[in-house]
């Protein structure tokens, strides 16, 4: 497998597993040949098992002792109770923001909704969100929060990008509520916008694995909002 530049080779691993999980390639309780996978992507079985720990970590996989690791549960509620996490983390940092406003901050933030707007491909709108969040955190989140974020954060596979892109007004508009609510000094406010947020990208991404046939779920993206099964 040829290497990406400025890529750790464990994170080459991680986004492979997660590629395959989110592919419906690999299906919950399915077990990871560790021997199979250091041969498929030419690397030593050291970033295997250091990939292996990280995704351990983040809910991905199990490890069985003498059975190896196994894909963990991978569903409609897992998807779920991961973007209500991501976006209570992103809202604690941003109600902090909202508490205690720096104004060069604020106006970083407009600069970053700017680019937002006027983004035309997954990239540099993926680029855009990922400085928004950079902003906040590196004022406002310790080390921890930052940490916990950045792992919610690499649980989304850089395709499923496109799929936000395609709703891009609806999240332009949840970021400028949320840098308005900061520049309000609005803490609930700035902490509800996250969540909404979440509950957004949540019903987006069930609806691609659903499209894909990984999970079975009852979602439209008709308003960015999930639906009653009829």
């Amino acid at each position: 497998m040829p290497k990406i530049y400025g890529v750790m080779e464990k994170d080459l691993v991680v986004m492979h597993i997660l590629g395959d999980v989110f592919s419906g390639k690999l299906r919950a309780g399915d077990r990871i040949d560790r021997n199979e996978l250091a041969k498929n992507m030419g690397l030593s079985r050291v970033p295997i098992q250091e990939a292996m720990v990280q995704l351990e970590h983040d809910g991905v996989i199990v490890t069985r002792y003498h059975r190896g690791a196994f894909v963990e549960r991978f569903d409609e509620a897992t998807i779920r109770e991961h973007h209500e996490i991501y976006g209570q983390l992103n809202g604690l940092a941003a109600a902090r923001a909202a508490a205690d406003l720096n104004s060069s901050i604020v106006e970083r933030l407009d600069e970053v909704v700017e680019m937002m707007r006027s983004a035309t491909d997954a990239g540099s709108f993926q680029e855009a969100v990922g400085e928004y969040r950079r902003v906040i955190c590196d004022a406002y989140a310790g080390p921890r929060l930052s940490a916990l974020i950045r792992t919610t954060r690499s649980f989304i596979p850089p395709d499923f990008w496109r799929a936000y892109l395609a709703v891009h007004a609806e999240f332009v508009a949840s970021y400028e509520t949320e840098t308005d609510a900061i520049r309000r000094h609005d803490v609930d406010g700035a902490r509800v916008a996250n969540m909404d947020r979440s509950t957004l990208l949540a019903t987006i991404m069930l609806a691609e694995l659903s499209q894909r046939g990984v999970i079975k779920v009852n979602v439209s993206l008709e308003s960015g909002r999930p639906l009653v099964a009829h």
